[in-house]
């Protein structure tokens, strides 16, 4: 027969599933599968390969001993993970499927968001992209309290959860107040929900207190995302029995740096300084420049109260008027903080850096530091522009900035991929109200110290990384974007007469570091810059090593954050362990340890945005009818997305309000554009709008164009 040269990837599954299905539970070796199919042709081989190990990963078909595969009928039957969206419909996520199913609302049974649910599969119909499930039965919930809005009725009471993935108020009887009144901001738990026709019952286990107060709010709202706030007894007990003088013999032991010139940069407010910086020339023209991490580790020691909460907050919640610290206040803000003028104990990379940036040699050792200074961001900035060359350590900083100019450089040359978008931040009065809103500025001095984090963290990764037989570990990973959403991308930046290169259907770093270069300083920049972060994988930690695609490394680790990261943690105890020569750590209880932490960091994450957006909505809704300047950040088929220039808050222009024309939205050009008139609203345009309605409890604005 002749060699298939022309077929898809589709055809090859549908190929493959036909031969396994047609012969029952026989299996065979790939190239038994190649052969029976005609898939002679070297590239047809490739995908096929390719396409097999995809069906693989995606339980598609069965693979047995010996790398052989069989028929793997698909159940109509599955678990998985309920996630639902707040307009009322659902997912299932199964773990080790790319695919998720569809849940509509009615169909959810008792089922929350978060809850390991038992699903049936509804048969596949034509053209549907995907496939739907009904909830059969809730076999662990994802969440066991809720926060929301107290409300009395009689003899019993109901609470309004803030979160808009519950879809159901929860029931309270009247022995279950705890104190609550009419309109307070409360803790419930979830103990009962047995029928969807009724409410889920409950307990108010924290009343946090009246629900109009501006800082009662932004707590509920981070508790309502599942951030973890205060510490049991037992974990303040056992920080408050940690002695603040380190033993004569502890400093003995380690490698004492208290006489180098010691500093530390960190923004003005900040409390939990965990890095330190030292530079010093040396004879023959490269420099030594050692990184000093707060070294956490020999404070919190594994199955503690302390290291368990610890590990279930997995980092600091970093919230628009306060912190959640990951480790009681007496560590991260006294103990283990390397606060000036006192002796502290470090785990430090002390480096060998060329000019041009390149590590020559190092190493990673435990020591015991004396900073001499502590500088604010602004501070080692004057130092940076010359406004300060009297200050002891001027040179010191200097020296570090040159230094990291090289290493930005020749990072930029490897491929990392620059964002600059905008950052904002919320000033409030002493109640917690919004008063302004600003752009926060980023100084070279930020950049300084991002640097010598980054290069820390790298050369820890390839100490791990390198060795003849690597040992399990944990590294920060961050994928090839998926090539579809790239795709999308080049589509995207098309529409503004912009061209990605793509190579081999993805893009690599440097191609699209290239594309941010091009639209640095354009109307669009703004717009595209956050098409191209979406599109991309999120970072997330691993004990698999395959490098970070963002950053263009080929390894790398998070070491230098100890005080308000667990997975920093983590890494100093592997490291000490595997310098004493311990055993290999279990990699599938590190796989698992990983997974948490970073679904921990996404968790903090949305509320530290979230509670920025609550801020920013309160502070616009004092300007309803004011008219502000912005650009066009988002078009969609329901309407137009607008952030405005001087409060950098976005809202919409709904389609249903632009009655001076009938708008059609144009997929492919990612805009809408008027019927009869021909006006054309799309991304980077410049806009004037005006404000008509703010609700900060759903953080949304209304907006309306001005002609």
């Amino acid at each position: 027969m002749s060699k298939k040269k022309n077929i898809s990837r589709h055809q090859i599954r549908r190929d493959v599933l036909g031969l396994l299905k047609n012969h029952g539970h026989r299996a065979f070796r790939p190239k038994e599968i190649a052969k029976r199919l005609n898939y002679d042709d070297n590239r047809v081989y490739r995908l096929f390969r390719d396409v097999l190990a995809e069906m693989d990963e995606q339980h598609l078909i069965g693979r047995i001993k010996g790398g052989r595969y069989v028929y793997k009928p698909r159940p109509s039957r599955l678990e998985g993970f309920l996630r639902v969206n707040p307009q009322g419909f659902g997912f299932i996520e199964v773990p080790g499927q790319t695919d998720d199913f569809f849940v509509r609302g009615y169909n959810m049974g008792t089922g929350l968001d978060g809850d390991r649910v038992l699903v049936g599969l509804a048969a596949p119909a034509r053209g549907d992209q995907r496939r739907e499930a009904e909830v059969l039965k809730v076999l662990e919930r994802g969440r066991k309290q809720a926060v929301g809005t107290f409300r009395k009725q009689g003899h019993f009471g109901f609470i309004l959860p803030d979160d808009q993935r519950l879809k159901h108020d929860i029931y309270v009887p009247r022995e279950a107040f705890n104190g609550a009144k009419d309109g307070d901001k409360v803790v419930v738990s979830i103990d009962r929900f047995d029928d969807p026709k009724a409410a889920p019952e409950g307990r108010i286990l924290n009343v946090l207190g009246d629900s109009d107060d501006p800082r009662v709010r932004v707590l509920s709202l981070a508790l309502s995302l599942d951030v973890r706030a205060g510490f049991s007894e037992a974990a303040i007990k056992e920080a408050e029995a940690i002695a603040e003088k380190i033993p004569q013999s502890e400093i003995e032991r380690r490698l004492d740096l208290r006489d180098k010139r010691v500093f530390t940069i960190d923004p003005e407010d900040a409390k939990d300084f965990d890095d330190a910086l030292h530079v010093e020339a040396l004879p023959d023209g490269t420099f030594e420049v050692g990184v000093h991490i707060a070294d956490v580790s020999h404070y919190v020691r594994p199955e503690t109260a302390i290291d368990r909460e610890g590990y279930d907050r997995g980092t600091s919640v970093y919230l628009v008027d306060r912190v959640i610290p990951m480790l009681p206040e007496k560590l991260s803000n006294k103990v283990c903080s390397l606060r000036p003028h006192e002796d502290k104990l470090t785990f430090s990379c002390i480096m060998e850096v060329t000019p041009r940036g390149s590590v020559k040699r190092y190493e990673i050792r435990e020591t015991v530091i004396h900073s001499k200074h502590r500088f604010t961001y602004e501070e080692a900035q004057q130092i940076i522009e010359g406004q300060r060359d009297d200050h002891p350590l001027a040179d010191a900083v200097k020296t570090a900035t040159r230094l990291a100019r090289s290493l930005t450089k020749k990072r930029m040359r490897q491929g990392s991929v620059d964002f600059d978008l905008p950052e904002v931040r919320v000033i409030l009065d002493d109640d917690g109200v919004p008063i302004d809103i600003v752009r926060k500025d980023r100084l070279e001095a930020n950049r300084l110290i991002e640097e010598w984090m980054l290069l820390a963290n790298r050369t820890v990764a390839a100490h791990i990384s390198r060795q003849r037989a690597p040992k399990p570990f944990v590294y920060r990973i961050h994928g090839t974007p998926d090539a579809a959403r790239i795709k999308q991308l080049a589509e995207y930046v098309r529409a503004f007469g912009y061209h990605l290169h793509l190579t081999n259907g993805n893009a690599t770093s440097k191609d699209l570091n290239n594309l941010l270069t091009h639209i640095k300083a354009t109307p669009e920049a703004f717009v595209i810059e956050n098409a191209a972060l979406r599109a991309m994988a999120k970072a997330v930690y691993a004990p698999e090593d395959i490098g970070h695609y963002g950053l263009g490394f080929r390894t790398y680790t998070h070491f230098t954050s100890p005080i308000r990261r667990y997975p920093d943690l983590m890494v100093h105890r592997l490291l000490k362990h595997y310098a004493a020569g311990g055993a290999d750590a279990d990699e599938e209880t590190l796989a698992a340890e990983c997974l948490h932490c970073s679904n921990r960091e996404k968790i903090a994450e949305d509320a530290e945005r979230a509670s920025v957006k609550l801020k920013q909505v309160e502070y616009i809704s004092r300007h309803l009818g004011d008219e502000f300047e912005g650009v066009v950040s988002g078009v969609t088929k329901f309407g137009v997305f607008v952030e405005l220039d001087e409060v950098l808050v976005e809202g919409m222009v709904h389609v249903r309000d632009m009655d001076d024309d009938y708008y059609i939205y144009d997929e492919g050009r990612y805009s809408l554009i008027g019927e009869y008139t021909r006006k054309v609203y799309r991304p980077g345009d410049r806009v004037a709008v005006q404000v008509v309605a703010a609700d900060p409890g759903a953080r949304t604005v209304d907006l309306l164009f001005v002609d």
